[in-house]
């Protein structure tokens, strides 16, 4: 039997990844809204196309390593609330609420890279579009979020609070 191409597999994209999509372009466009910036036509152009894969996602495997290795950022996004059921440790708050005031924040250093992390990577995806428009090259989001880390039984703390 021939093999699929990417190409199909997006041709039969199921209802609920076309969603899905939707929901991070409607996230990504609200993010900006919320860090007051005015979104370029361009932008948003790429914020409603179809996804291709995405070379600005991690996987949780590679951000666990790597954040526990000491050679990334890792910044929670989600909310207080979401943050008192347990954090990874060593994890920097910034809930996406607070974003536009404490933008200043997230390390500005490309040789330190960040990795945003929320419940379950829509957010977190969608911040980071808004802070690329900012100039954040260096930044990138989590795949599958905090979700996916207690699923699996990985270690999480209380927040210190």
């Amino acid at each position: 039997m021939p093999r699929r191409t990417a190409v199909q597999d997006h041709a039969k994209a199921s209802p609920e990844a076309s969603r899905r999509q939707a929901t991070q372009a409607g996230l990504a466009l609200m993010v900006a809204g919320v860090m007051g910036m005015a979104v370029s036509r361009q932008a948003r152009a790429q914020f409603l196309s179809p996804a291709a894969p995405d070379p600005d996602a991690v996987s949780l495997d590679f951000a666990r390593a790597e954040h526990e290795a000491g050679r990334v950022v890792l910044i929670d996004i989600r909310e207080p609330a979401e943050h008192a059921s347990g954090v990874a440790a060593g994890v920097r708050l910034l809930p996406m609420r607070q974003l536009s005031s404490r933008v200043g924040e997230i390390p500005t250093d490309p040789a330190k890279p960040v990795l945003l992390i929320c419940n379950t990577q829509n957010r977190s995806s969608a911040t980071l579009k808004a802070l690329r428009e900012r100039g954040y090259a260096h930044v990138r989001y989590v795949k599958g979020g905090m979700s996916e880390w207690v699923r699996r039984g990985w270690p999480v703390i209380k927040p210190a609070g």
